[in-house]
């Protein structure tokens, strides 16, 4: 059994179910593929191991109902916590509607038992890799607003115009300040940020805020 492209082996996935025969066979599943498995017999005993790190790249595979804290109850607890870790749930007969308002509030997606175990494994893979995307979409921002940063304010006023594409003569005006200035604001800015152009500045500046540039 294989999918298209095998995730890292430092991805982790989570098996929160309360029916030992099941999860037994979801954990020797999931680690035929080399991936790193952790299993919980209930949503109580994931939450007192404590949750992965905020950067951390995995996945939870959760049952819909338990005894206990449901799977449910459980994604809202995480939402709360503010944790991140892409779900897909588990459901048995009936539970399909759930699984559905799981969705809407946030769940990758659902599998109604039995499934194939191939379904499973791509859909795994592709929350694994989604997770990784958005990680690596959280650093670029980061690192784009650590940049941006280092402007002053007056700086950072002639940045979002220069990037919205207005010349330095509109943008003095904009600003009430001398062309000259506003030449001096612009190289400021571009030796601050390492940038050679109006392009890579906006580019810089909607990966610090998507909405700057509206």
């Amino acid at each position: 059994m294989s999918t298209d492209s095998l995730p890292s082996t430092s991805w982790q996935i989570h098996v929160v179910d309360d029916d030992e025969a099941f999860r037994r066979s979801l954990v020797f599943l999931l680690e035929s593929m080399g991936w790193d498995v952790v299993a919980h017999t209930s949503a109580t005993r994931f939450l007192e191991q404590g949750l992965p790190q905020a950067s951390a790249i995995g996945c939870l595979l959760l049952d819909v109902r338990m005894p206990g804290m449901s799977g449910l109850e459980l994604q809202q607890q995480l939402r709360s916590l503010e944790c991140a870790l892409p779900i897909v749930f588990l459901t048995g007969h009936g539970d399909v509607e759930l699984a559905v308002q799981a969705m809407k509030h946030g769940a990758f997606d659902f599998l109604e038992k039995p499934f194939k175990d191939q379904r499973l494994l791509d859909i795994v893979a592709a929350a694994l890799r989604q997770r990784e995307a958005s990680l690596q979409s959280e650093e670029r921002t980061r690192q784009a607003s650590t940049r941006l940063q280092q402007l002053t304010p007056r700086e950072a006023e002639v940045a979002l115009l220069v990037a919205r594409g207005l010349p330095n003569k509109l943008v003095a005006r904009e600003l009430d300040i001398s062309e000259k200035t506003v030449h001096i604001h612009r190289q400021h800015v571009m030796e601050k940020t390492g940038l050679g152009s109006a392009a890579e500045l906006a580019r810089l500046i909607l990966q610090a805020d998507p909405q700057a540039l509206d």
